[in-house]
């Protein structure tokens, strides 16, 4: 499976009949980013033709952590598609998905065209509507998450899912508004607490992250739209889903999402 196109179709089928398949880095382990978002880029349009659209962006890879772990110090990109977008308080099916991670996260909804490159934090800040609470399910189509870089941005950055709660909070909301880094969640499963963060996990600041990725898509030419979502990472360790579990981030400033799994 050499060329990109193959590649693209071995991911398309696996995400078609939930069935994982071997890392492409496991027989081509020269493979690195650009190889990855090449196969990205055709796997979108035979989603796209299929009826499916993009809603916005998720940008992985924001925790140092996690960077460090793959050897890379920038984080990733993919697309959040309609068919995977979910309400607070939706019932979420498991076989939805081949190996699914819940993550709790900040989510920015656009108000404002923006294009790089050159995008400033001030910039991106000026162009967010507002934010609302979030959670990613992360699911991965290559085999017992042995994914190394050009896997996990070949498959989608590893997106699975997203739900959001519905109140779009201004950032400007306040006397002087309020900092996203200084945000506080909680997260529990099934009212157990299982992890907590802060806004800063992501990137050091997810506006930050906005920017990234603004400047990012600039140089090949694509714009974040208004109305875009933009998923800016998660705040702690992902965690494996199980049927009946009920997951519950309540952020500060935000207020909760829940996901329940079917």
């Amino acid at each position: 499976m050499t060329d990109t196109t193959a590649k693209a179709h071995a991911l398309y089928e696996a995400r078609r009949t939930r069935t994982a398949i071997p890392p492409f880095t496991d027989a081509e382990p020269g493979l690195g980013m650009d190889d990855g978002y090449a196969v990205q880029q055709e796997l979108v349009q035979l989603l796209l033709a299929d009826g499916d659209r993009a809603v916005g962006h998720k940008v992985g890879l924001t925790a140092a952590p996690m960077q460090k772990a793959l050897g890379i110090d920038t984080p990733d990109y993919g697309p959040v598609l309609a068919s995977t977008a979910y309400r607070d308080g939706d019932a979420v099916p498991l076989d939805a998905f081949v190996a699914p991670k819940v993550e709790a996260e900040i989510v920015f909804v656009l108000g404002d065209r923006l294009e790089g490159p050159g995008v400033t934090v001030t910039q991106a800040r000026a162009a967010i509507a507002g934010a609302v609470a979030g959670m990613e399910i992360i699911d991965s189509r290559i085999a017992d998450w042995r994914i190394k870089l050009a896997d996990t941005v070949a498959d989608l950055a590893s997106n699975g899912a997203m739900a959001t709660s519905s109140r779009i909070v201004p950032l400007d909301d306040g006397p002087n508004g309020w900092d996203p880094r200084l945000v506080g969640m909680v997260l529990t499963r099934n009212g157990e607490l299982v992890d907590t963060g802060a806004g800063a996990a992501a990137l050091g600041d997810p506006v930050a992250v906005v920017a990234w990725l603004a400047n990012t898509l600039g140089e090949h030419g694509v714009a974040l739209e208004p109305g875009h979502l933009i998923l800016t990472g998660a705040l702690h360790a992902a965690l494996p889903m199980n049927p009946g579990d009920v997951f519950r981030a309540e952020f500060d400033r935000l207020g909760p999402v829940t996901v329940r799994i079917a």
